[in-house]
């Protein structure tokens, strides 16, 4: 008969800085040294722009900024993914599959729903008034340069922000923690994050972090309901694009090419003013709308 060993105790290091379930270190750590990674990305991209010469006007532009966003996002999650999680990149919810582009449609297709919402109580209420369109000033070109450009940044925006916040953000704290704090902790840094955007002041800096906090845990439904990330993507692509060019709202603080040009002077604590509707209690319903439009969509695929 096999004498049985002794379970040999961790040190208090090992303790401190490994997870007890597998060799890795604990979500903690790998958070910290996925941020600075993201520093370093963003350091070595300025480095590299700098070298090839290319004008300052470019990079400050919508998508100059969005294309640096993303290399530094996306680099940062992989080399995170892989070798501080041990796990595949795919494995944060990005494997290609059937429900793939169905899903980013399905996202894109719901803010649809969501932003034409907030247009028509806001219309409704008095609290805009619609000035006109962009093609009744601006040449075609104009409109349709504008708008390739800012729905494909749109497109990068949604990918990196949702790769780096309910893809490694939540999945990583889910993983020290539960899926419940994964949520609310990766949905409050996410609310955080977007306070260093335009048109924040100390009074409205406490209705955007809450407004996109709650954003935030709305499109944690969407993955939470798929398994994956791309009904998220679509998502926040689409209430970028809709929000933005559509029907002409500020989005988070900053100022896209409006295709409806508009006014809005309603109260800011609904209306959300200068940041967008984010900042305002106008999203709340929208985002009820929205989280039932998700329920009806993935009903089948839950089951």
């Amino acid at each position: 008969m096999s004498e049985i060993q002794p379970v040999r105790e961790r040190s208090i290091l090992a303790r401190i800085f490994f997870s007890p379930e597998e060799p890795r270190l604990r979500a903690g750590w790998r958070l910290l040294i996925h941020t600075i990674l993201v520093f370093l990305f963003l350091v070595v991209a300025g480095i590299v722009v700098t070298l090839l010469g290319i004008p300052q006007e470019a990079l400050n532009s919508i998508l100059g900024n969005t294309v640096i966003v993303f290399i530094a996002f996306t680099g940062s999650v992989y080399i995170a993914r892989r070798w501080l999680d041990k796990r595949s990149f795919k494995s944060l919810g990005v494997e290609l599959g059937n429900h793939t582009l169905r899903d980013i449609l399905a996202g894109i297709g719901i803010t649809f729903v969501q932003m034409g919402f907030i247009f028509a109580v806001m219309l409704g209420l008095g609290w805009l008034t619609f000035e006109g369109f962009a093609w009744e000033v601006d040449p075609a070109s104009v409109v349709i340069t504008n708008l390739v450009i800012f729905f494909v940044a749109y497109i990068l925006v949604g990918w990196s922000e949702e790769l780096f916040s309910r893809g490694y953000h939540l999945q990583t704290i889910a993983s020290g923690t539960n899926l419940f704090w994964g949520v609310v902790i990766s949905s409050a840094v996410f609310g955080l994050l977007h306070l260093g955007n335009p048109n924040v002041t100390g009074i409205n800096a406490l209705a955007i972090s809450a407004g996109i906090f709650f954003a935030g845990v709305y499109l944690a439904y969407a993955c939470i309901r798929t398994k994956q990330l791309w009904l998220a993507i679509g998502l926040h692509i689409g209430w970028n694009f809709f929000q933005g060019i559509v029907f002409g709202f500020p989005v988070s603080g900053t100022d896209a090419y409006a295709l409806t040009r508009i006014n809005v002077h309603g109260p800011e604590l609904w209306t959300g003013g200068a940041f967008g509707p984010e900042a305002g209690l106008i999203v709340l319903p929208s985002l009820i709308v929205g989280g039932i439009l998700i329920y009806l969509y993935t009903i089948r695929r839950a089951k």
